[in-house]
C-alpha cells in the first residue's frame, strides 16, 4: 500500500499484524450491515460472519468509510454503528460504491462499501478474499433500462478471490453469466456444477469449474492469475440446503414483488430494498432466514479459502 493509499485507507491493529505475518484474512462488506439487512438482524449476523472466520483461524475484516477515512477491520463498537443506520450525530450512512466513494471521502461522510467497493478498497490493502452474500448484476429489463451493477466491473478488474452464493435473485441470472464470461470473470462451483441463485441451490446454469476443497480454490485462482488473468475469482456457494427455497417459490415471489414496484412507482436505488422487504413478507421470513444462513456460510467458506492462500503466499 503506497504512502498515499495510507492516509486514506486505515487498517486495524489486528488486520494489519495478521498481514505482516502472512496469516489468513477475509473481507467483509458493510452495505449488507446497513442496507441489507433489517434491525437487530443485521447486527447479529455481522457478528456470526465475525465469528465463523475466527472460529476457522482466520481475521475478520469488514469494510467501512468513517469520517472520511476508509476502514479494513471495524470494531465491534463500530459494527453496532453501522447496523443503526446512522453516525452518532445522526448522519445518514451512505451506500458507497466506486463512483460515490470519493465524495462521501471529501465530505467526511460515513458510508458502507458495496461490494465493488470493498473490493477494490481491500486490494489496496492487500487482501485476497472476500466473502458477501450475493453479489450485483445485470437487472431484469437491463436491455432497456442499461442497469447493471458496479459490482461485475470490479469483479473484472480485481485479482481477488470472492465468495458469494450467485447474483441476488432479483436479477437477470442468464444475462449476468453472461456479463461474466465477457468480462473474463471465472464463475467456480464450490460442490455444485449450477450456478447458486441466492436463496435457491441452484439456476440451472452452469458454472466453469467445479472444486470440492479450498486448496482446489487457491490453486486455481494462483493458476488464474499466473495464466496473465487480473480478474476476481467468483466462487458461487449454494445456500446451506436446510434454509433453501424452491426456486419456483422464489421467483413468484419476485414477480409479485417487481410488480407491486411498478405499480407504486419505485425505481432507482429504492428498488432493490423494496423488493427485499416485500420478498420476506411474502415469504413468510424464508428469505431472510436464507440469507443470513448463506451469509455465514460464504464467510466460513472464505476463511478456510484464505488459510490456504496465505499458506501459498
Amino acid at each position: 500500500m503506497s504512502d498515499r493509499d495510507s492516509k486514506l485507507i486505515e487498517v486495524a491493529e489486528p488486520v494489519a499484524l495478521a498481514l505482516e505475518e502472512r496469516r489468513p484474512v477475509v473481507a467483509l462488506e458493510s452495505t449488507v450491515i446497513a442496507h441489507g439487512l433489517p434491525r437487530l438482524v443485521n447486527l447479529e449476523t455481522a457478528r456470526a460472519c465475525e465469528a465463523i472466520i475466527r472460529e476457522a483461524g482466520a481475521v475478520p475484516a469488514t469494510i467501512g468509510v468513517i469520517a472520511g477515512r476508509m476502514k479494513i477491520g471495524l470494531t465491534d463498537d463500530e459494527l453496532s454503528v453501522f447496523a443503526a443506520g446512522e453516525t452518532p450525530s445522526g448522519e445518514t450512512i451512505h451506500k458507497v460504491s466506486p463512483s460515490n466513494v470519493a465524495g462521501v471521502l471529501l465530505r467526511r461522510g460515513w458510508g458502507a462499501t458495496t461490494v465493488a467497493a470493498s473490493l477494490r478498497i481491500a486490494y489496496q490493502a492487500g487482501l485476497r478474499v472476500l466473502a458477501t452474500g450475493g453479489f450485483g448484476g445485470v437487472h431484469r429489463g437491463a436491455s432497456g433500462s442499461f442497469d447493471e451493477s458496479a459490482d461485475l466491473m470490479a469483479l473484472a478488474t480485481t485479482p481477488m478471490v470472492c465468495v458469494s452464493a450467485g447474483a441476488k435473485a432479483i436479477l437477470d441470472l442468464p444475462k449476468t453469466i453472461e456479463r461474466l464470461e465477457t468480462l473474463g470473470t471465472p464463475v467456480v462451483g464450490y460442490g455444485s456444477a449450477e450456478f447458486a441463485a441466492f436463496y435457491s441451490r441452484g439456476s440451472g446454469l452452469p458454472v466453469d469449474v467445479v472444486v470440492d476443497t479450498p486448496d482446489e480454490v487457491a490453486d486455481l485462482a494462483r493458476l488464474h492469475w499466473e495464466s496473465g488473468a487480473t480478474t476476481a475469482v467468483l466462487v458461487s456457494a449454494p445456500v446451506p440446503e436446510e434454509f433453501a427455497i424452491p426456486s419456483a417459490v422464489v421467483e413468484k415471489a419476485i414477480e409479485q414483488a417487481v410488480e407491486e414496484a411498478e405499480r407504486s412507482g419505485v425505481r432507482g436505488k429504492a428498488l432493490t430494498p423494496f423488493l427485499l422487504s416485500r420478498l420476506e413478507e411474502i415469504t413468510e421470513g424464508r428469505t431472510l432466514d436464507a440469507n443470513r444462513a448463506l451469509l455465514v456460510n460464504n464467510a466460513g467458506i472464505a476463511a478456510r479459502i484464505a488459510a490456504i492462500v496465505a499458506r501459498l503466499g
